[in-house]
């Protein structure tokens, strides 16, 4: 690595609106250290609101055509003119769906000739409109497209050891293929970045830091044989990466909120002042309930034996590039515990005791700007990873009965506009039965989003909310809207 020069230049760059009398305090500074450009944030970000994801689009059914009931959905892509592809790994296919929802085609089915596929982990799309698939059930990219009916097959060592990193692609039209090094004997990932032709052109280690997370072991020895089981402390420091749609990487060791991205220039690297989120005592203490079975099952007599779990989550988990540039933060996901769950510690019950909640994104522009934090809605799931562009969020998510959805989202910024308010709220509402259409009104002199309803009904007008996106709703009984 090259030394970096000493020069030093300061530039502040202040946000927020300012007059000559009273000056805020900047909302974000930038730095440059020789080739690294250092940008802060400082307050709640550009949208200076809060934001939440507003479903558009959903994908998926109970009860219904084959095509729109999946088994399991293990990843997305989606293209320019927002067609989904969904890999479904139950299956071993992947359906593809317009922007409306609609289903096109299947891709692929179960097994080992050309165009078929194995053990499909993940999926991703070339500049040029191509799916790739990678199957290390197959030892292989499988490729499909750009024409109908076209096809190729990659070739590379893969082993056994299957991951559930996402596929990722750049702007030069390189795929990243995540496998084992087999030239080791530790277990240790690489990363081969492949060609627009499936060429490989550069194998190197997959990203990582020196920090060494604290770690539990538990170990059974006799005069025969050994085992041992290790576990990280829970909560403790994770090192994040991926790879960035300009082909760099984006790394991040969540010690701290810094989080750098490989530039052609130099680094880019993003700070962020935050509140810690504290760990809560169930989630403390039933994760220590979980280790010490699981350490128990190799010895018998353990205890705890390493640091204590920490009393704050680190301040990130997961780093996502979107496919505009954009840098989505994921931050812990906090544990909900059922009410109805009855446990014996002695006895832990076999099955999940607990739920994850992934509750928001921090929203970073491509050169570092903060935008601010998004709330995720009821039933979003992080994994697989989603698809974001723009204000956009493609993602799984689960009902109460365990249906898995590929759901459109959209970025809604509290009282930022009501027509996109309006139009987000139309697509919740029309799925409820006896609502005949929405409107944006005025409500005493009071801009406000007006659900026509095709007859009175308590029931009907209890499911509509009464505030949506920083505005009012109300309804209004009109009976049938008829076009003309």
């Amino acid at each position: 690595m090259l030394p970096r020069s000493p020069t030093l230049t300061l530039a502040t760059l202040t946000l927020a609106a300012c007059t000559a009398d009273t000056a805020p305090a900047p909302t974000q500074t930038t730095e440059v250290i020789g080739d690294t450009t250092i940008v802060r944030s400082h307050g709640p970000g550009e949208w200076g609101a809060p934001a939440t994801l507003v479903p558009e689009v959903s994908v998926g059914e109970l009860e219904g055509p084959d095509e729109y009931l999946f088994g399991t959905v293990g990843s997305i892509a989606v293209n320019d003119e927002r067609t989904v592809y969904i890999l479904d790994t139950q299956a071993q296919e992947i359906r593809v769906f317009d922007a409306t929802g609609t289903y096109i085609e299947t891709l692929g089915r179960r097994g080992e000739g050309p165009g078929e596929l194995r053990q499909a982990e993940a999926i991703a799309l070339l500049p040029d409109g191509r799916l790739v698939v990678r199957d290390p059930g197959n030892s292989r990219v499988q490729v499909y497209g750009p024409g109908p009916d076209e096809t190729a097959e990659w070739g590379y060592r893969a082993t056994t050891d299957y991951t559930d990193e996402p596929m990722y692609t750049d702007a030069r039209g390189r795929t990243l293929l995540v496998t084992r090094d087999q030239s080791r004997e530790d277990f240790t990932w690489q990363l081969i970045f492949l060609g627009p032709d499936g060429t490989p052109l550069d194998t190197v280690p997959q990203p990582s830091s020196d920090y060494e997370p604290p770690t539990l072991k538990a170990e059974y020895v006799t005069d025969n044989s050994s085992s041992s089981t290790s576990s990280p402390v829970p909560f403790s420091p994770t090192f994040a990466w991926a790879l960035h749609p300009s082909g760099h990487f984006l790394t991040g060791l969540a010690t701290e909120y810094r989080i750098d991205l490989g530039r052609d220039d130099g680094v880019l690297r993003i700070e962020r002042d935050y509140d810690p989120m504290p760990v809560s005592d169930g989630e403390r203490g039933l994760l220590r309930e979980m280790i010490t079975q699981q350490m128990r099952n190799t010895q018998p007599d353990w205890s705890w034996d390493g640091p204590p779990i920490p009393d704050y989550k680190p301040p990130f988990l997961q780093l996502h590039p979107g496919r505009d540039g954009r840098i989505w933060v994921l931050p812990w996901p906090t544990w909900d515990f059922p009410e109805s769950d009855e446990r014996d510690p002695a006895d832990p019950p076999a099955g999940p005791m607990m739920n994850l909640v992934w509750t928001s994104y921090d929203v970073f522009e491509a050169d570092g700007t903060f935008l601010g934090t998004v709330q995720a809605p009821e039933g979003f799931s992080a994994l697989p990873v989603p698809v974001f562009d723009g204000d956009h969020v493609w993602a799984m998510s689960r009902d109460e009965l365990g249906v898995e959805r590929v759901v459109r989202y959209r970025i809604l910024v509290e009282g930022e506009d009501i027509v996109a308010a309006q139009e987000a709220l139309t697509g919740l509402v029309m799925a409820i039965g006896g609502v005949a259409g929405t409107a944006v009104g005025d409500c005493g002199g009071e801009s406000c989003i007006k659900v026509y309803l095709t007859a009175a009904s308590e029931a009907v007008a209890e499911e509509i909310p009464g505030e949506f996106g920083g505005f009012p709703v109300v309804t209004e009984v009109t009976g049938e809207v008829r076009g003309r």
